[in-house]
């Protein structure tokens, strides 16, 4: 039996930025943000709201999603790069709000391909009968090392937070197949000193390159083809680049995810915030094969290939 998704929840701050209270900021305008990138608002959390606190409302929707109580869980895999402090890890914080006491808690660190990440990582343990229940949690605060004079940046990020339950499904569902990749080499093209810096070009063509050829490497690692994937969720970074992965596979436009127009790229959170929200709309149905695909700093990437249901 493979490992797949028992449980989803998702959580964004009430603030809502807008492309027109940007142009009130930098030098920007909405029609160049939208045609660029796709997106026209976001959520920025308040002052005395962290990372944890948006984990821990995504994850309180998870396991009520799941049926399971905190006390279920046997690890906690957070992937975040915005953690409240160096530590405790966010996954602690998480633990001891929730009451999972007996889950191993920890945070990962791989940039916007964080959850896809954990997801393979919990798989391992899930799969080797090592631990039964795992929650794997995408958030991200970006707003906190957002330069909010950087035009080329400003425009981009959001925060918010999303939950995965994952456990073993029954048989021909969860994870089919998987690829994870880093290219250190790249580090240079999208990194934070104090505040997060990119080469937006650079990063660019490589996603539109990896993103599409990851999606179609985990396809045919789970001996299918592009004529049965039901729908994408892509890493919500920019319409442009979620609309090559989506030509590679030569799906029509309503079976791809997108909520960078209402949420921005957040991150680590995108995936499983893009996948609840589908959930939520009735697009994503029992035994579905879903393709996740994800890019980010490191640079690093992972896809999975997924059938739906428990």
């Amino acid at each position: 039996m493979n490992a797949g998704i028992i449980g989803l929840g998702a959580y964004v701050p009430e603030k809502v930025l807008t492309n027109f209270d940007l142009e009130k900021m930098v030098d920007t305008s909405d029609e160049w943000i939208r045609t660029r990138t796709g997106i026209e608002e976001r959520r920025i959390a308040a002052d005395d709201v962290n990372t944890s606190h948006m984990s821990e409302q995504a994850a309180r929707e998870a396991l009520e999603n799941a049926g399971l109580n905190a006390e279920e869980l046997d690890l906690i895999i957070v992937a975040t790069v915005t953690p409240d402090s160096p530590f405790p890890s966010v996954a602690c914080l998480i633990q001891e709000r929730l009451g999972a006491v007996h889950a191993v808690a920890m945070d990962i660190s791989a940039a916007c391909s964080g959850f896809m990440y954990g997801m393979v990582m919990a798989k391992q343990f899930i799969e080797s009968d090592t631990y039964k229940n795992v929650l794997v949690v995408g958030a991200e605060k970006l707003s906190k090392i957002t330069d909010w004079n950087d035009r080329n940046t400003a425009v981009l990020f959001g925060d918010g937070a999303g939950a995965a339950v994952m456990s073993k499904v029954s048989e021909g569902r969860g994870i089919l197949s998987f690829e994870l990749g880093s290219d250190g080499r790249g580090a240079k093209h999208l990194y934070q000193d104090e505040y997060l810096h990119m080469n937006g070009r650079e990063v660019f063509k490589f996603a539109v390159r990896q993103m599409g050829e990851s999606s179609m490497n985990v396809v045919e690692k789970a001996g299918l083809t592009k004529d049965d994937v039901d729908y994408l969720i892509p890493h919500q970074a920019n319409i442009r680049i979620m609309e090559a992965s989506r030509e590679r596979l030569e799906l029509p436009k309503e079976k791809m995810a997108v909520t960078v127009n209402k949420y921005g790229n957040t991150s680590s959170a995108s995936i499983p915030m893009a996948i609840s929200d589908a959930l939520k709309n009735g697009k994503i149905k029992d035994d579905d094969l879903l393709v996740l695909v994800g890019f980010g700093g490191g640079l690093t990437w992972g896809a999975v290939a997924l059938r739906w249901g428990r």
